[in-house]
């Protein structure tokens, strides 16, 4: 895993502006850089060594010198590949799976795309026809930025490289605050830095004479069988697991894994070979947010080791700006901040982990996802009198059912818009100075929801689960959390073999009334405990709750709220409302008053404090120094 940044364009002291960029990335890669510069295009790396240590330093060319190629990520079928090119007569100059990127483009071009199998965001640059192609893996598991300035395309791993080119401008995107607060992370294609966007998942760039054009090369459509077999679908996803988990092993380092009390971690776990396992836990007076007692018991089973360490609300609080630093943009989840400190444990042992993202949207795994089979009942009611009765519920606050029959009289279009929903659109009207646009969170989605009307509805919201959340946060968190650390994490889950399987899966093998992950579930109690198999989802708990009510982090956080760039961007009155009612016990506002509160720390890091230093950057120089 590594970096990448550069630009095509005639731009005066190129290599200096290239080496400006680099730097800004450099925890991504510590172990090397290199940089390709021409008259018409400069493109640089920093490379964190996995694959081939010796021989795989990039910009890496073709035999004849005039195609060049920058990667991140890691293709897991690249020895495939290797043969089938060596066979059309290519020829190798070494082991690395960076070079059958750029045979691959010489012989098949944006065809090559449907063979690759991994994580991957790379810029090839042909000088033949002074063409830039670049791409994003399937799912968005590594980043991938742009911005057309002045008519050059800048691309970076990471927005803070695009923001040192010379010229370019610092604005605040305030559309994508909107949306963030009902979506928690950032959800339109251009980010919150105005003019500068994300090549979605799925996609491809190709950047010729001032032109550029876009397009999806791959759509996780949701192929739902009416029917199977389900000891038969049992086993094979068995096999699906193991065949991912292995493939995902391919490095010259050690390889460890992360462990949460969740069953996607300890299925993981319980296929990797290693033996290294990471977790992290939270202290709290009723021990609800520690996972460390659960590691344990499942790696003695296991037989692994289990390297742990838990976390007080201090150091939590003390990591938020360098957290929102490495994000890039704001990121409400509370488990992004628990992911920086399990992937520092790793960090300090090993270069590579795997992780269990991507199960629940594939086989079905949110509490969400139960909600069409519980109102299934309710929703044969006519239409009209849902409406009736939720316009009656909307106006009592404390009737038992009250969501229940307001979300029943909407379809599920209307109602989801994935798993996060923070605050209304008649809530962040009131609590914005300034509505921006008319745009609700279904209108976001509603394109999405247009390619899949013929499904079922849990299918529909894995769709949008897919093409929202998962992109937006889960691996935004992954990717950003662990290169802080110069460290790579790998999604075996997140794997087209494995999407090629679930995709086809009946709906009642993913989830019925009595299961979430039916299916994957049964799969993984053949290799780990029947309660870690069946637990609940929980994701990374962190005790945010709890906290927001102790003096300390109540005033700290009542500070933020109440300043002068809260009060530049929001009616304060509210938020004040919402901390006070919290602590109170009338609401639980945790996660609405942590979806302000991080957007605000995330505002002063980039806005605000021009000499921000993340609080592990003396790790990361000497990391670069001695590598």
């Amino acid at each position: 895993m590594c970096g990448i940044c550069g630009f095509i364009g005639e731009v005066d002291d190129s290599k200096k502006v290239l080496k400006q960029m680099m730097d800004k990335i450099a925890h991504r890669g510590p172990d090397d850089e290199g940089m390709y510069v021409d008259k018409h295009a400069s493109i640089g790396h920093r490379r964190l060594s996995i694959i081939d240590l010796s021989h795989g330093a990039q910009p890496m060319y073709n035999e004849t010198g005039d195609v060049a190629i920058v990667f991140n990520g890691e293709i897991y079928n690249h020895l495939e590949i290797r043969k089938e090119l060596i066979a059309k007569g290519h020829k190798f100059a070494n082991d690395s799976d960076t070079e059958c990127l750029i045979h691959g483009y010489e012989e098949y071009g944006t065809d090559l795309l449907s063979k690759l199998r991994g994580m991957f965001a790379f810029v090839i640059w042909d000088t033949r026809t002074n063409t830039m192609f670049g791409a994003r893996d399937h799912f968005g598991i590594k980043p991938f930025y742009y911005s057309l300035f002045n008519k050059t395309l800048i691309f970076a791993s990471e927005t803070k490289s695009i923001l040192e080119f010379p010229g370019f401008k610092k604005e605040l995107n305030e559309e994508a605050l909107e949306q963030y607060l009902s979506f928690q992370y950032s959800v339109l294609p251009e980010t919150f830095f105005k003019g500068i966007f994300r090549l979605p998942a799925g996609h491809y760039m190709i950047f010729k004479d001032g032109k550029l054009d876009v397009q999806r090369y791959f759509d996780p459509m949701m192929e739902p069988a009416m029917d199977g077999d389900l000891e038969k679908t049992v086993s094979e996803i068995e096999e699906v697991v193991h065949d991912t988990v292995d493939a995902h092993m391919i490095a010259d380092v050690e390889v460890g894994s992360l462990l949460s009390s969740g069953v996607d971690s300890s299925y993981v776990v319980s296929e990797f070979p290693g033996n290294k396992t990471f977790t992290v836990g939270f202290l709290d007076k009723q021990s609800k947010y520690n996972e460390i007692r659960y590691a344990e018991g499942l790696v003695r089973e296991l037989g692994k080791n289990n390297y742990n360490k838990n976390i007080d609300s201090e150091e939590y609080f003390k990591s938020i700006p360098t957290v929102m630093y490495y994000m890039d943009e704001p990121l409400a989840d509370p488990s992004c901040i628990a992911l920086y400190f399990v992937d520092k444990l790793a960090a300090e042992q090993i270069k590579v982990v795997l992780s269990g993202e991507g199960a629940d949207e594939f086989f079905g795994g949110y509490n969400i996802y139960h909600e069409p089979i519980s109102l299934k009942g309710y929703q044969k009611i006519p239409k009209c009198v849902r409406k009736g009765l939720a316009a009656v519920a909307k106006k009592m606050p404390d009737i038992k059912g009250r969501d229940f029959i307001i979300r029943g009289s909407k379809t599920v279009e209307e109602r989801f818009i994935g798993n996060a929903n923070m605050f209304s659109v008649e809530d962040r009207e009131k609590l914005l100075k300034t509505k921006l646009t008319h745009k609700t969170p279904q209108d976001i989605v509603a394109d999405a929801y247009k390619k899949v009307s013929h499904l079922n509805d849990i299918a529909k919201m894995q769709y949008i689960d897919t093409n929202f959340w998962l992109q937006g946060d889960i691996l935004l968190k992954a990717d950003k959390m662990s290169m802080a650390h110069c460290l790579e994490s790998r999604v075996p889950f997140l794997d087209v073999k494995v999407f090629d399987y679930a995709k086809k899966l009946p709906i009642d093998f993913r989830c019925n009334a009595e299961a979430t992950k039916r299916a994957f579930r049964i799969a993984a109690k053949r290799h780990i405990p029947e309660a870690t198999a069946n637990k609940k989802k929980l994701g990374f708990p962190v005790p945010i709750r709890v906290w927001l009510k102790e003096d300390n982090y109540y005033n700290k956080v009542m500070e933020t709220l109440t300043g002068e760039a809260a009060q530049k961007f929001f009616n304060t009155d509210i938020l004040v409302k919402l901390m006070e009612d919290h602590r109170a016990g009338k609401a639980d506002n945790s996660r609405r008053i942590w979806t302000v509160y991080v957007f605000l720390v995330w505002y002063k890091v980039y806005f605000e404090d021009e000499d921000f230093r993340p609080i592990n950057q003396d790790w990361i120089d000497n990391r670069v120094r001695t590598a």
